[in-house]
C-alpha cells in the first residue's frame, strides 16, 4: 500500500497503487498516475506531479527514486530512473530507464531522455533525443526550480480548502 507523508494533497481522479512512499508536502494532481506495482517508487518531501503525468518502474530491474523539492510538468513519463533534489521536468518530457537526473537541472518540455541518459548537475537539456543546451544560473535555480515547487505547496492548499468546504457544506460548489 502506498504511504503518504504530511500535508500530502492527492486529486480525486489520481490514482497512486503498490509500493509507493512519499514525503511531506507532495502533490499529485488530477488524472495523474504513480504506479508501484512492479517495483518501487520513493519521493522525497515537496515533489509535485502535475496533471496527466504518469510515474512507473521496471519489473526487477529498475526501480524509480525522487530526490526533494521536484517538479514533474504534465503529461510527463518519469519511469525507472533516478531524479536528484532540485529538479523541473517540463510538460511532455519522457525520462527513461536507468537515467539519473543530478541535482539543480532543468528537462525541457518535451524533451526525451533515452535510457541511461546521465544528466549533468546544474543543466538544461532539451531536444529528441535530449542533450545539454547549457548550463543553469543560480538565478534560473531559484527562479523557475524553487518558484514552480513552492507554487505547487500554495495551490494544494487551496484545495484543502476547497474539500473543506464541501464537507462543511455537503456540496460541490467552490465557494
Amino acid at each position: 500500500m502506498p504511504e503518504l507523508g504530511s500535508g500530502c494533497f492527492v486529486a480525486p481522479n489520481a490514482t497512486i497503487i503498490g509500493d509507493v512512499i512519499m514525503g511531506d508536502g507532495c502533490s499529485v494532481w488530477f488524472n495523474a498516475v504513480i504506479r508501484g506495482d512492479v517495483n518501487s517508487i520513493r519521493m522525497g518531501d515537496k515533489v509535485n506531479v502535475q496533471d496527466g503525468a504518469v510515474i512507473h518502474c521496471t519489473y526487477q530491474k529498475n526501480p524509480t527514486n525522487i530526490g526533494n523539492n521536484v517538479s514533474i510538468g504534465h503529461n510527463a513519463i518519469v519511469h525507472g530512473c533516478t531524479v536528484s533534489d532540485n529538479v523541473l521536468i517540463g510538460m511532455g518530457a519522457i525520462v527513461m530507464d536507468r537515467c539519473v537526473i543530478n541535482s539543480n537541472t532543468i528537462i525541457a518540455a518535451g524533451a526525451v531522455l533515452l535510457e541511461g541518459t546521465i544528466a549533468e548537475p546544474g543543466s538544461i537539456y532539451a531536444g529528441v533525443p535530449a542533450k545539454k543546451v547549457k548550463d543553469i544560473s543560480e538565478e534560473k535555480i531559484s527562479g523557475e526550480i524553487d518558484r514552480i515547487a513552492n507554487n505547487y505547496i500554495r495551490y494544494a492548499s487551496w484545495f484543502e480548502r476547497y474539500n473543506a468546504c464541501n464537507e462543511h457544506n455537503n456540496s460541490d460548489t467552490f465557494l
